[in-house]
């Protein structure tokens, strides 16, 4: 299938997808770990009724299963506009980071290490980094009001 090797820490084209695709397989199994929580936490007594009743495992899972975890979606929800601006967190992208992929990985995080400890402007640095936290903040706000008129839920 692959008839050269492929260095896909030093392919600039395809740098983003490999990270996008290591930051979901690093999200996954805190992800599935929170969601049988949730699973967990609704009544089998409901699950029971309704398969008297005669409900199929579809029917249940979009009447009992997807109400029950709603309140965890909209967490998670919320958790992950929060987290949208950190662009796959700063941690990963300066792992993985290299002079060949450094334009295709950089994000808000990198480049304020960049501008602030290695340029050493430290205070267009932090007016970069405050900016990003209220931007941050304004998307929490707007996405937990999306939340609230959606499902009549929200965490403030």
């Amino acid at each position: 299938m692959i008839s050269t090797p492929k260095d896909v820490l030093a392919d600039s084209g395809f740098a983003w997808y490999f990270q996008t695709l290591v930051g979901m397989w690093k999200g996954l199994g805190w992800g599935a770990i929170i969601y049988l929580a949730a699973l967990s936490g609704i009544d089998q007594e409901l699950y029971e009724a309704a398969r008297v009743d005669g409900a199929s495992r579809f029917h249940e899972a979009l009447h009992i299963s997807l109400p029950g975890m709603m309140p965890t979606f909209v967490v998670l929800f919320i958790l992950g506009i929060g987290n949208l601006l950190a662009g796959g967190g700063f941690e990963q992208m300066f792992t993985f980071m290299n002079p060949m992929v450094m334009d295709k990985l950089e994000n808000l995080d990198t480049y304020t290490y960049k501008i602030g400890l290695q340029g050493l402007s430290f205070s267009y640095a932090t007016a970069v980094g405050v900016m990003k936290s209220i931007v941050s903040i304004l998307l929490l706000i707007a996405a937990n009001a999306i939340s609230k008129r959606v499902n009549g839920r929200s965490i403030l």
